[in-house]
């Protein structure tokens, strides 16, 4: 074979060396983590507090880069703790200048349930994305309205029903939806605690309602999970007497209702500000599942006809459902606990007062 000259022998190394810098840059870019999407929390009360900002931390998709509040001085303390810039800290009042901002790329809104409408619109105006912690609003034409500024500005909107990501309540899909095993037809859930005094969460004013708005909409979800997704059809509702008049002036204290569905399932719900319940139970033809405690962070008990369930429960629902959303929000899809189930489950609400104030059955349209 001739020798090469030295101007090819040369030009060969040339290529070789661009070869093998170009491998070594493609080798990092594909070593280098997806960029996390930036979260701006609107509101920071003990949910934010103490649940969302540490599920924050353990999130690989998304991270918290500011947030929205009366308090300046709560915005700098929140600043200085997780790392974020002062820019990054906005009023409520100021929310439209966060469109000017390419850090965020989320808002999770987590104010008093009636003020979520507001705050998811002034959001979307902002062309951010937006989770709505439950329940979605305090009526239903707000839901509507939030929805349509979600659909006008062309964000994605997701609500924050975290029990979608628990182990458990994804077992109780997954049987109501397996043809094996026939789905259950009937169900009983109730979710209580005592409030040992009165916060906003009795107002109605700021919380639209009662127990109901508050833990009522946990087993509203339960039950459509149940049901393999479905919403009902009819529901009756009965209010309970108040035992702290005192305290519930312009809300129920304790509800209970009754949820019927076209595939037959039927639910019976109860929950109060005086009492102290954690629990919902399916059954079918061929079996049953029990969680209780049911609707907590962490702690769940499962049973089937089969025996005790147990399952890995994830570090927290909160990192999963933020993390999901995030994922959706860069894929361009819906989630899968969209504002349209947020709206469902505030209709389903609102025949729940009328069914209480009229004592007969509501039909809901579908």
């Amino acid at each position: 074979m001739p020798s090469l000259s030295r101007r090819m022998f040369i030009g060969q190394l040339s290529v070789a060396a661009a070869a093998l810098a170009l491998s070594r840059r493609s080798s990092a870019a594909d070593s280098t983590p997806p960029k996390k999407l930036g979260v701006v929390l609107v509101g920071l009360g003990s949910y934010a507090t103490h649940q969302l900002a540490p599920a924050l931390q353990e999130t690989k998709s998304c991270r918290l880069v500011g947030v929205v509040t009366g308090s300046k001085e709560k915005g700098l303390k929140w600043a200085q703790q997780y790392g974020f810039p002062e820019k990054n800290i906005y009023g409520y009042d100021t929310m439209a200048q966060m469109a000017d901002n390419p850090d965020i790329d989320i808002v999770y809104v987590v104010t008093p349930n009636a003020l979520h409408a507001e705050h998811v619109i002034a959001a979307a105006q902002a062309k951010k994305n937006v989770i709505s912690e439950k329940p979605f609003t305090a009526t239903v034409a707000q839901a509507e309205a939030a929805l349509a500024a979600c659909r006008a500005a062309g964000v994605k909107l997701s609500i924050g029903y975290r029990l979608h990501f628990d182990p458990y309540h994804r077992e109780l899909m997954r049987m109501a939806r397996d043809p094996e095993f026939g789905g259950f037809t009937k169900g009983k859930g109730n979710f209580s605690f005592t409030m040992g005094q009165k916060v906003w969460r009795a107002e109605k004013k700021l919380a639209g309602g009662g127990p109901i708005m508050d833990l009522g909409v946990y087993l509203i979800q339960g039950a459509c999970m149940a049901a393999g997704g479905m919403a009902p059809i009819a529901v009756t509702a009965k209010e309970g007497p108040k035992t702290r008049p005192d305290m519930f002036t312009d809300v129920e204290e304790t509800m209970n209702f009754r949820l019927e569905f076209a595939n037959g399932f039927a639910f019976d719900g109860g929950t109060s500000y005086q009492q102290n319940f954690n629990e919902i139970r399916a059954e079918g033809a061929k079996g049953f599942i029990q969680i209780k405690p049911a609707f907590g962070y962490k702690g769940m008990n499962c049973e089937t006809q089969n025996g005790p369930l147990k399952l890995t429960m994830p570090m927290s629902h909160q990192a999963l459902q933020m993390d999901d959303f995030a994922e959706c929000v860069k894929a361009g899809r819906e989630s899968r606990i969209p504002g349209e189930m947020g709206l469902r489950d505030m209709k389903v609400i609102e025949a729940i007062y009328a069914a209480a104030a009229s004592g007969k059955r509501v039909e809901l349209k579908a």
